[in-house]
């Protein structure tokens, strides 16, 4: 396992990226619990690649939604809930995942859902260039509906409680109380990675697992990957 600085890891996982060799465009899933710094490290990685001159596409699973009657059928706090029913993993796959995979067109959408009026949403198909990144950060990205459409897999590490405590510094100044926010980790997020670590121990499967406990001093664990060189 490695330490560093933030700017060391966001450089060690640049390099892991460009050093994937695909005959299409890179797919790189980026997972983790909630609040375990997903976004902020995908976004980071996006600048310093689009400053090399890579064409990146950022996008989130949160933009694969199904509509809300759906995703709390079970109840707003259910944990199986959150697992099972709260994302359109067919829809990720046919208009995402698997233009930009092998014998692809790369003519790809990066959502399928508009959370601002929970319905559907069909923005107009874009063509990737062939050496594109897909940066794309989200919660069980490395479950078996969706496993072997990445050709990288990053798992961003955090311990569950201080997910909690990261949790409520967001919701500061929400709407959002902070009990609800306790509720809602204690009873739907934290249960629904406890699922999915036993369902799909994506830990096993992840090419780089990120220690985020400590933003600006994180870890990393690099594992062997057939397309990564020197590594």
């Amino acid at each position: 396992m490695d330490h560093g600085t933030r700017g060391e890891l966001i450089s060690r996982l640049t390099e892991a990226i460009t050093s994937v060799t695909t005959g299409h465009p890179l797919r790189v899933a980026i997972d983790g619990p909630p609040a375990a710094g997903k976004t902020t490290l995908a976004d980071e990685l996006a600048a310093v690649l689009r400053a090399e001159g890579r064409d990146v596409i950022r996008a989130t699973i949160d933009d694969f939604l199904v509509p809300r009657a759906r995703r709390y059928r079970r109840g707003r706090y259910s944990a199986e809930g959150c697992y099972f029913d709260a994302h359109d993993h067919a829809a990720l796959c046919r208009v995402l995942l698997d233009p930009l995979g092998p014998g692809g067109d790369r003519r790809f959408r990066h959502t399928v859902y508009d959370a601002d009026t929970d319905t559907p949403s069909s923005p107009p198909a874009t063509t990737a260039s062939a050496d594109a990144v897909l940066l794309f950060d989200g919660v069980f990205l490395l479950r078996p509906e969706l496993i072997d459409r990445w050709d990288l897999r990053v798992f961003v590490s955090v311990p569950f409680e201080q997910t909690v405590d990261r949790a409520r510094e967001r919701g500061k100044g929400s709407t959002g109380s902070t009990a609800d926010i306790e509720r809602s980790w204690r009873n739907r997020y934290i249960p629904s990675q406890q699922l999915y670590f036993a369902a799909a121990r994506p830990t096993d499967h992840a090419d780089v697992i990120v220690y985020n406990d400590q933003l600006q001093r994180p870890a990393w664990e690099v594992r062997p990957h057939p397309s990564i060189h020197g590594m």
